[in-house]
């Protein structure tokens, strides 16, 4: 029953932090939309808004994976699922900002904005990080 409530809390957590992430890159498109693009303001707002949600949406997975009596490596892979579904919606739709960035400011170089296999491995990394980070910070709190 363990397995079945790690794959609820990777579905709840994943796909709403997935929402909350494309709602959020919505509202970053919004603003570099304008004549001036996006303010560094913004874009710092932007990305203080994505530390937080990719930091406190594992550690509520594994808080509640933990709760439910799951070892701390059942915590540990939620909490990496979760980082790694709202880490595709960030590679999927950051291209887009880019690329709308760099039109309003005349740049062709970020026209073309593609992430390499080298960026996709460390993301990967990253992702792995921010999921022990999550299930540690689950462990002192369950």
């Amino acid at each position: 029953m363990i397995n079945v409530n790690s794959l609820v809390n990777i579905a709840v957590f994943g796909i709403g932090g997935a929402i909350i992430m494309a709602a959020l890159i919505g509202l970053l498109l919004v603003a570099s939309g304008s004549a001036r693009g996006a303010s560094p303001r913004a874009r710092l707002a932007f990305g203080c808004a994505s530390i937080v949600l990719l930091v406190s949406l594992p550690s509520l997975a594994a808080t509640n994976a933990l709760a439910t009596g799951a070892a701390f490596g059942t915590a540990f892979v939620t909490a990496t699922c979760v980082v790694a579904i709202v880490y595709a919606v960030n590679i999927a739709l950051l291209p887009v900002v880019a690329r709308r960035q760099a039109a309003a400011d005349g740049q062709t170089a970020l026209s073309g904005l593609r992430p390499s296999l080298p960026v996709l491995a460390a993301g990967l990394g990253v992702c792995l990080l921010l999921g022990l980070l999550g299930s540690v910070v689950g462990l002192f709190v369950a």
